[in-house]
């Protein structure tokens, strides 16, 4: 027992020593990994990805349209971060963007600013509003640190897997199975999921703030992800809380109560009125 307890006081100090503050949002989360390693990582993952012969990188209009609407949200997140002192959450991002052939419906940034858009969604941003949408959603990712923070998360679970370990070395196989398997499904349905939700979460919340900075009008968020929600009605979806994404009828619920908040900074950047 004594052994269990200091896992609980370790896990807690390294929490409460290793933590950093999301930009805008105020939320504080766990940073044990790099950002600077997690950069270095991506970047080089990122040109294999490009250079591999099985990634077709498209260059047409789309391609164009991608850079563009990509660049514009870049340039206005880096304007507004250096501006009011988050000049430190983007230090060495080097944006990239680049679409990519491809039939899934999908789309990422890396740390350190690297995206792809995939052919796959495009019939379902339609234009350059969701287009905005998209790339603000996985740019918010990048600066809100959220592949640090998993990595962090992961780090911290194995740490504490390994303090169980030592805790149940002296009990019988059964009862160390069973302590191992409720620590299993304690880090993953009760941590990493959750946090991986509230992510996502975030992710559309800057990610309006994001692209109506670039002057992009967030109202246009909403009908994109009920195109996404219906895009996606015929597959198989696990329950929200074993989901690592919420639910489409939450995620559109929490971007309309957002909305208000990413006007402010629509109408700031283009001037325009808000209905």
């Amino acid at each position: 027992m004594k052994k269990i307890q200091l896992l609980g006081v370790v896990v807690a100090m390294v929490t409460l020593h290793s933590c950093s503050t999301v930009p805008l949002t105020g939320r504080r989360q766990l940073s044990i990994v790099s950002e600077s390693e997690m950069q270095n990582a991506a970047a080089q993952s990122y040109t294999a990805l490009l250079k591999d012969p099985s990634t077709k990188v498209i260059n047409n209009a789309d391609a164009t349209r991608v850079k563009q609407v990509g660049q514009k949200i870049a340039a206005a997140v880096t304007k507004y971060m250096n501006a009011n002192g988050y000049g430190d959450d983007i230090k060495g991002f080097n944006w990239e963007f680049n679409l990519i052939d491809s039939k899934d419906i999908n789309a990422w940034c890396m740390p350190g600013g690297k995206v792809a858009i995939y052919t796959g969604i495009l019939p379902i941003t339609k234009d350059d509003a969701g287009l905005a949408t998209v790339m603000g959603h996985e740019i918010a990712h990048a600066v809100a640190k959220h592949s640090s923070e998993r990595a962090s998360r992961a780090a911290a679970a194995e740490l504490g897997g390994g303090l169980i370990g030592v805790a149940t070395s002296g009990k019988s196989a059964g009862t160390q199975q069973m302590i191992n398997t409720i620590y299993g499904i304690g880090a993953q349905a009760g941590a990493i999921l959750p946090n991986s939700r509230t992510q996502e979460l975030e992710a559309d919340h800057l990610g309006l703030i994001f692209m109506s900075m670039a002057g992009y009008d967030p109202t246009n968020a909403v009908a994109f992800w009920q195109r996404m929600a219906a895009a996606s009605s015929g597959s198989q979806k696990p329950p929200e809380f074993l989901s690592t994404h919420p639910a489409d009828a939450t995620r559109i619920a929490q971007i309309q109560r957002d909305l208000p908040e990413a006007q402010k900074y629509f109408k700031s950047t283009t001037g325009k009125p808000v209905k």
